[in-house]
């Protein structure tokens, strides 16, 4: 009897010590982060405008979303792909909120009072709106100067074209658009002062049939380098197959029109990603309106085209070094409008309100700004 008692509060000791054992394990497991069971990671999840294989916009945030999962193997991303801007976009997101993802990044304007309105169902879940305005405690916006950017790759068409007349692909009249167009202008004729800057709207993001007519249209007209504000490399091929030179956006659109392509201004998502991600697992996020710099590595050129001269390269290295080290920024004065009306006195600077809120064109743009 005894013998039996003992036997069953040994074989008692053991479970116990065994359980308290594994209990201890997992728990230090966890702390550092490793062999985490699915159920245990942060569900992060992207709604896009476009698809993934878009070549540019979309195409860029989701190679931030794949450099995420890289980083930080303990996250789980999702994404759904060609959400239209407007109602439809409230149904996507309120799902990602349903299915227990804790951060959702919208990537696109038109999803900014959509994405509003799930946050304030849902205030457990962090909501990040790329290139808006709106916020609240539990969403913020974040977006890149990519003006930065498009005023370099100005500098290139500036000295590359011998037309003088450079045509825009623009997508919708809004000020992010515009203030991409301005900025392009104001580098092109930094170099080229008698260079304009031909602009034809397409009220599309991603419409490649349109989108390359549009660039046609520009070409019949004389220019003889293309830039685009819009998410396919559309343009850049109607440039190629004109023979003539382009200006990519997005991403690296040297690919698909490698006789074209003279650079790219380009998107940097990845850091800006993981960072926001970081914040929110280490309870340190706080809304906000991020507006990164090129110096924050958000926004960037693609490499060179071998047809961009050695001293086309060396103008632009040297205003950019100006732009990274802050000492100068894109839209300081003197700079007029398209009628010759001074619009920022010599020796002050746009302020970013003034810049996000864009609804005029500088001198050197030919074209209109329709009403929305």
């Amino acid at each position: 009897m005894w013998r039996k008692m003992i036997a069953l509060l040994m074989l008692a000791s053991m479970l116990l010590f065994n359980l308290t054992g594994c209990g201890s394990s997992s728990k230090q497991e966890q702390k550092a982060g490793e062999n985490k069971p699915a159920g245990d990671k942060l569900k992060v999840a992207f709604i896009y405008v476009g698809p993934v294989g878009d070549a540019g916009w979309t195409y860029a945030h989701d190679q931030g979303r794949k450099y995420l999962e890289q980083q930080l193997p303990n996250v789980e991303t999702t994404y759904i792909e060609s959400v239209p801007e407007g109602a439809d976009a409230e149904r996507v997101i309120t799902e990602l909120a349903e299915k227990g993802n804790k951060i959702i990044f919208a990537t696109s304007f038109g999803y900014m009072d959509a994405m509003l309105k799930v946050a304030q169902k849902y205030p457990d879940v962090v909501f990040l709106h790329c290139s808006g305005y709106k916020t609240a405690p539990n969403m913020g916006t974040y977006f890149g100067r990519m003006y930065q950017a498009r005023y370099l790759t100005g500098i290139v068409a500036g000295k590359m074209t011998k037309s003088n007349t450079i045509g825009y692909v623009a997508a919708f009249p809004i000020p992010e658009v515009i203030r991409g167009i301005n900025a392009f202008t104001l580098g092109v004729r930094s170099v080229n002062p008698n260079a304009k800057v031909k602009v034809v709207w397409t009220n599309t993001w991603y419409d490649p049939a349109k989108e390359k007519d549009a660039a046609k249209s520009l070409l019949d007209a004389g220019a003889d380098v293309i830039a685009q504000h819009q998410d396919t490399p559309g343009p850049q091929q109607a440039a190629q197959e004109k023979g003539v030179y382009s200006i990519g956006y997005n991403s690296d659109m040297s690919a698909y029109a490698p006789k074209a392509v003279l650079t790219s201004a380009v998107w940097n998502w990845g850091p800006y990603y993981v960072n926001t991600v970081k914040a929110v697992k280490e309870g340190k996020w706080k809304s906000e309106q991020y507006w990164g710099p090129m110096s924050d590595g958000i926004v960037n050129l693609a490499p060179y085209g071998p047809m961009v001269p050695a001293e086309v390269k060396d103008l632009v290295e040297k205003k950019k070094q100006e732009i990274l080290s802050g000492s100068w920024d894109v839209f300081t004065g003197p700079i007029k409008d398209q009628n010759g009306q001074v619009r920022v006195p010599a020796g002050s600077k746009m302020t970013d309100e003034q810049m996000l809120s864009f609804d005029w064109f500088v001198e050197g743009v030919e074209g209109t700004i329709p009403k929305q």
